[in-house]
């Protein structure tokens, strides 16, 4: 395997790790109002990306710094072509970051309502976008002879672009829901799989309309590849298990199903990088817009020293906050705490406040009843 053919393999797995971890996070994002119905429910969801979510964005970094570094012939005319597309992302980026902060300071409705709309705008926007650049790339753009990008918006805007846009993005409303159900219990639990119940027959009927127009389009018959005949399997298996119940199976599925789709893509691509709509001779390919042999190799030493590093760390992550969150139980008439209250020990006697008891009534303290007019939550602790 050359360096050239190499990179193109390492762009391809780095996107696939984003649309696999960033891709939960989409859907639960896009989610997290259907599944949370109160504010204790959704902040359980959002609970369950919260320690991830930033460190999944790191993939589409590398990736994108790894097509400047590797193909800058590639990177140029992408970037420059698909700059109103790009664009729309990182502002939806940008507002999706913001949106995690800013509804967990907001102190009144109005403003968790705004903050919650716009996390849920930009979880959609972003998947939908880049399937749209995705999309581009194999479904052809406008290139000259110059390796220019010479159309306009509307050429970025193409059928089998906004199908692949559409199809990653209702694959990651599954992949958010089938990861809720792993991550939630009790009511927050019953709602996602309730979710993913609906959302996978047509993820699966997506992604079988979607592999055969791939496999059209590239021009090579109606007879699927193996990744797009797996993304269609997976697909299938998905909504087998979602329906079964088996929640760690549905997610490995689903994982499976958008990793076979984005190498699906990328397999009918190569060798080209971008295809021009303009002729085959206009076509990018890795090797016309690859970097220098001594840069891929110094590359391909860094990447040797960097990506353990990357994935030990993030599978320590994900180890750490591999727990369920809980939300409100069930039939509840109101919301407990989210988080497991602190256990108070009784102070040393003789520091300040040393004889005043446990709230919950520790050993051989009495209970301190809770007032009927006290907070419905401080109610619960108390009588707890």
């Amino acid at each position: 395997m050359t360096l050239v053919a190499f990179w193109f393999l390492v762009l391809t797995v780095l996107w696939v790790g984003f649309c696999l971890l960033e891709g939960f996070d989409f859907g639960v994002g896009m989610l997290y109002g259907v599944v949370g119905h109160d504010e204790p429910g959704r902040r359980a969801v959002i609970g369950t990306i919260a320690p991830v979510w930033d460190g999944n964005e790191v993939w589409l970094i590398v990736a994108v710094a790894g097509t400047f570094a590797a193909f800058p012939g590639w990177y140029a005319t992408m970037f420059s072509g698909f700059y109103p597309v790009f664009l729309v992302v990182l502002v939806a980026l940008i507002l999706r970051g913001v949106a995690f902060e800013f509804r967990s300071h907001s102190e009144s409705d109005r403003g968790r309502r705004l903050w919650g709309g716009a996390l849920t705008a930009g979880s959609a926007v972003i998947p939908f976008g880049l399937g749209i650049v995705l999309g581009s790339l194999l479904g052809g753009v406008p290139i000259d002879a110059q390796q220019e990008f010479v159309g306009n918006l509307g050429d970025l805007l193409r059928p089998y672009a906004l199908a692949t846009g559409a199809t990653l993005t209702v694959l990651c409303l599954l992949h958010g829901a089938a990861y809720l159900s792993l991550r939630t219990t009790g009511a927050l639990h019953t709602r996602a799989t309730s979710a993913a119940r609906v959302l996978a027959p047509a993820a699966a009927l997506v992604v079988l309309g979607f592999c055969i127009w791939t496999r059209v389009l590239s021009g090579k018959g109606f007879l699927l590849s193996v990744p797009e005949l797996g993304a269609v399997l997976a697909a299938i298996a998905a909504a087998m298990l979602v329906r079964a119940g088996k929640g760690g199976a549905a997610f490995a599925a689903t994982s499976a199903t958008i990793g076979a789709v984005v190498v699906s893509v990328f397999a009918d691509l190569y060798p080209r990088v971008m295809v021009s709509s303009l002729g085959a001779g206009n076509d990018l390919t890795a090797q016309n817009t690859a970097s220098a042999s001594y840069a891929l190799t110094v590359m391909t030493v860094v990447l040797a020293v960097l990506l353990p590093v990357v994935l030990a760390y993030q599978g320590w992550t994900y180890h750490v906050f591999r727990g369920r969150l809980r939300g409100p139980q069930v039939g509840a008439d109101g919301s407990g705490p989210l988080i497991p209250t602190p256990r108070r020990e009784e102070a040393p006697a003789g520091s300040p406040g040393g004889s005043r008891p446990p709230v919950g009534g520790g050993l051989g303290a009495p209970a301190r009843h809770a007032s009927p007019h006290a907070d419905p939550a401080e109610r619960r602790l108390d009588e707890g």
